[in-house]
């Protein structure tokens, strides 16, 4: 789960590299053109049979997932890296509620106040206008001001958060009977799918550096899927997604560098919020 959050971390750089210029859905068809041809690499070697068993879960599966991408990517356009990162991984929330519901997972204490962390970062992300004021000395120390988020951003990282949860379920309830790499296979499969229609009405032709950016983008999405499938294999659902906070600092760190965006007081405190969370969600197994 970390390994995952590290590399979904370097796809946001990607995706906002390119964000200004190339529509949503083409980024989706780069992502899964090139995460399908390294799935099918992948599945030769192992010798899999690609289909499954539970077609049709696995299809919703990357339905799902696909809109989960969309909204993730238009989200990581409109509004700075890290406070879209930050907005994005309420997902953890949500599933905690979904593998309740759905799977019968125990959900503790230490799950229930990682989630309430993460919500309270959504609080301050939702309010940084306020929030600069209660914190005016430490703003003009930062040399930073916070202006409200975009509205339309908010809700569409919110949505992404939501389809995250649900396709994190699924790939937790299709753990059972099918191998990860089938899981991941299904993925870019749908995704390519359903986003060629849409390129096709619109196609934009990228420069090498997009070209570049949009390979980084499949390269690091499939670094990231794998990582996740396994590890929601190997752990609750809800616990699982809670690890996957620690992709906020590192968010943060990229959009500094690569992007110029200052860390606003709002966005220091959402991702301390969400690393105790990290760190809250982090417990001893039993031998």
């Amino acid at each position: 789960m970390l390994s995952s959050a590290i590399s979904f971390s370097l796809m946001g750089v990607c995706v906002k590299a390119v964000g200004d210029r190339i529509p949503v859905a083409e980024v989706v068809l780069a992502r899964s053109a090139v995460s399908l041809l390294l799935s099918v690499v992948m599945l030769r070697q192992a010798r899999l049979n690609p289909w499954g068993k539970r077609r049709g879960l696995l299809v919703l599966r990357g339905v799902i997932g696909t809109g989960a991408l969309l909204c993730v990517f238009a989200a990581l356009a409109q509004l700075p890296l890290a406070a879209a990162t930050v907005l994005q991984y309420l997902q953890p929330t949500f599933t905690a509620l979904l593998a309740w519901l759905l799977l019968r997972e125990r959900v503790g204490p230490r799950i229930l106040l990682a989630a309430l962390l993460g919500w309270m970062a959504v609080v301050v992300l939702s309010n940084p206008t306020e929030l600069a004021g209660m914190l005016g000395p430490l703003a003009a120390l930062l040399g930073a001001t916070a202006t409200p988020l975009p509205v339309a951003g908010v809700l569409l990282a919110i949505a992404g958060a939501v389809l995250s949860a649900c396709a994190y379920v699924s790939v937790r309830a299709l753990g059972r009977t099918e191998h990860p790499l089938v899981i991941v296979f299904y993925f870019p499969l749908v995704g390519l799918l359903l986003t060629a229609p849409l390129v096709m009405l619109q196609p934009v032709w990228p420069t090498a550096w997009e070209a570049l950016a949009l390979v980084g983008v499949g390269l690091f999405t499939q670094l990231g899927q794998l990582g996740v499938t396994n590890g929601l294999l190997g752990m609750p659902a809800a616990r699982a997604t809670a690890l996957s906070y620690g992709q906020v600092p590192m968010a943060a760190l990229w959009g500094w560098l690569f992007f110029g965006e200052a860390l606003d007081p709002d966005t220091a405190m959402a991702a301390g919020l969400v690393l105790a969370a990290t760190l809250l969600s982090l417990r001893r197994s039993r031998p």
